[in-house]
């Protein structure tokens, strides 16, 4: 896209000129791929910006930094180390490169999570990407880069699922609650699929992302093993005797812990575990 800049930057006021971008990139130079960590063909977001200063540019590479180590932080719960590459591993033609650098325990390996390049004044004097400053001289612009891939998947499953499965923070997990209705023989299954069908919705209109499994065709069991796998921070379980007591079984994924939670007060509650789950896992 550089000889793109070239015709779209002329004059200072055109700075800072930014741009983002989600593509598919495929590469063939390596012989051992890695699902999600580091595979043929994987999905990315890329930025480039071109600046008037140096500090300007620096200052922009450090902040794209600080917002990739929230990604996942506040999303993924998953720490990072932010820092400058050494020189050999710094992005080719780039003045320095950061990293956001992420410590699997269960390998002892680092992992690269995404980086935020220093390009400095290189890739303009070779794409001629120069504009006019504000005392009508022509001057070279100080560009960055960045990039995060879905390698940030990998990372997060590498560091917290575990041999049942997906483990999945709350705050990107596609169903953050399940309901699973636990009948049998004798109960009244109408009254207790009702009441399911309305916490269901309760936590809906709340804005959980929810899910109501009642398949009569699978039994509990088999239920608990599917949702366990695809990583759901919460499953809650409605038999005949929570319902008695106007209560669902809560079981959390990440850690197997069980409790009875109020069902007059569930939404709050469950909002409160899984913020509760997102700080369990990121500490």
């Amino acid at each position: 896209m550089y000889p793109a800049f070239s015709k779209w930057i002329h004059s200072h006021r055109d700075l800072p000129f930014k741009v983002n971008q989600w593509s598919n990139v495929v590469r063939w130079e390596f012989k051992h791929p890695t699902p999600f960590i580091r595979t043929r063909e994987f999905l990315w977001q890329e930025g480039h910006t071109a600046h008037a200063t140096e500090d300007c540019a620096t200052s922009f590479v450090m902040s794209i930094l600080d917002q990739y180590a929230r990604c996942y932080e506040e999303l993924l719960a998953v720490p990072v180390v932010k820092g400058r590459k050494s020189e050999e591993e710094t992005f080719a033609g780039a003045y320095f490169t950061t990293t956001t650098e992420i410590y699997v325990p269960v390998s002892g390996r680092g992992i690269q999570g995404a980086t935020s390049h220093q390009l400095g004044q290189n890739f303009a004097k070779m794409f001629d990407i120069w504009f006019e400053d504000k005392k009508g001289g022509k001057a070279n612009c100080w560009q960055t880069s960045w990039g995060l891939s879905t390698r940030s998947i990998g990372a997060m499953i590498m560091v917290h699922s575990d041999d049942k499965g997906l483990v999945l923070p709350p705050r990107v997990a596609q169903n953050q609650v399940v309901i699973i209705p636990i009948l049998k023989k004798g109960d009244d299954f109408e009254a207790i699929g009702a009441k399911a069908e309305e916490l269901f919705q309760m936590l809906k209109k709340g804005g959980i992302r929810v899910e109501l499994d009642d398949r009569d065709h699978y039994n509990p069991g088999w239920k608990f093993n599917h949702w366990e796998q695809r990583g759901v921070p919460i499953r809650l379980e409605l038999g005949a005797k929570d319902f008695a007591a106007e209560e669902v079984r809560c079981c959390k994924r990440r850690d197997g812990a069980k409790m009875q939670l109020k069902q007059s007060n569930l939404l709050a509650d469950v909002q409160k575990l899984l913020e509760d789950i997102h700080t369990e896992m990121f500490n």
